[in-house]
């Protein structure tokens, strides 16, 4: 009887793919660094917007017979709560990111599992999806 080298089997090409082309440790760490400082700078920056809602200002006019005040007061407010939830979104973009990161499938496409376009990555470092991906889901 010969002997055969036992071969594992081998698992679906997506984990491979995950596990052989994920980005080096020393490039890594400083993506990290800075998605750490993009979520800081973010809270932030939601912090000091939120200070800007008209809503919550102690000194609010409580004029019930100046509508003009009324409307400025609430165009102000949607104002402050959209920006809020364009930061909102980001943030979570941020530390999806991260926590990609960490567990070594940074820069992978979600969708595909194929290698996300490095011009890409340094535009949006938070993206987790290539561009036929995105176009696809944009769809």
């Amino acid at each position: 009887m010969k002997n055969k080298k036992i071969q594992k089997p081998v698992k679906d090409k997506k984990e491979i793919g995950q596990k052989t082309k994920g980005f080096p440790l020393k490039i890594l760490k400083p993506i990290a660094d800075f998605l750490r400082q993009e979520m800081f700078r973010l809270e932030s920056k939601k912090k000091a917007i939120a200070k800007e809602d008209p809503f919550l200002d102690s000194n609010r006019i409580n004029d019930n017979a100046s509508p003009d005040t009324d409307v400025v007061e609430q165009i102000g407010h949607d104002r402050v709560k959209a920006l809020e939830n364009q930061i909102n979104r980001k943030l979570i973009q941020v530390k999806k990111a991260l926590s990609r990161v960490k567990i070594g499938k940074y820069g992978i496409c979600e969708k595909c599992g194929k290698m996300i376009d490095t011009d890409r990555l340094m535009v949006m470092p938070e993206t987790t999806f290539c561009v036929s991906c995105e176009k696809k889901k944009g769809q």
